[in-house]
């Protein structure tokens, strides 16, 4: 996160043939760049990964901090206060626990945790058990959503993404004079450019869940 948006603007200055955002002001290309960190992080969660101890609710069902967008994993068991870390904690199929136990929602509450359980359709939230009694804490990585950049900071994702914020930023250029064949031929090899380094959303989805990662299991 050490490459400046400023320099994201100059190199894209130099692409546009437009030298002091005239013709594209830097507020919109910035607007741009924003745009381009949610689209990376919506095509690669790991990108916008966060490790940190988060306080679970009373009960099964659970759901990742208000800023991220997908679990990745559930680490281990961090104590009552979040520093003391605990025994692991492992994934296991859903429909596996609903068919050796299926009073497992009602089961009897514990403040260590065991297994967790998580469903793509559904990627902000997952389960747990035993149940959950008071507030521990557990081990989470999840995907959050990228903080807004501006001119005069730096961008919020990895530099490893640096390029292809700059690509995205001349795709939304170029794909704002598309009525001009020219452009939109220039906005649509740029799009390409982006899509080749992300990749397919629905095959990124799959590879980026703890079921993939995982062997399920009690």
């Amino acid at each position: 996160m050490t490459i400046s948006v400023a320099s994201i603007m100059t190199r894209s200055d130099d692409l546009l043939n437009d030298i002091g955002g005239i013709r594209w002001p830097y507020v919109e290309r910035v607007n741009w760049l924003n745009d381009g960190q949610r689209e990376v992080v919506m095509h690669k969660p790991e990108a916008g990964a966060v490790n940190a101890p988060v306080q679970l609710a009373a009960g099964t069902k659970q759901t990742i901090p208000a800023t991220g967008v997908r679990l990745l994993d559930v680490v281990r068991n961090m104590g009552a206060a979040g520093t003391t870390p605990g025994r692991s904690i492992r994934i296991v199929e859903r429909e596996i626990m609903d068919a050796q136990l299926p009073d497992w929602h009602n089961a009897t509450a514990a403040s260590t945790i065991k297994h967790f359980m998580f469903d793509e359709r559904n990627p902000r939230n997952f389960y747990v058990y035993p149940p959950v009694t008071g507030a521990p804490y557990v081990e989470m990585i999840y995907s959050s959503s990228p903080v807004d950049c501006t001119l005069g900071g730096n961008i919020s994702l990895d530099d490893i993404y640096g390029n292809v914020l700059l690509d995205y930023v001349l795709y939304r250029a170029y794909s704002k004079d598309a009525e001009y064949a020219a452009n939109a031929q220039r906005a649509q090899a740029y799009y390409q450019l982006v899509a080749s380094a992300l990749g397919i959303k629905s095959r990124t989805d799959v590879a980026a869940s703890p079921n993939a990662t995982h062997m399920g299991g009690s």
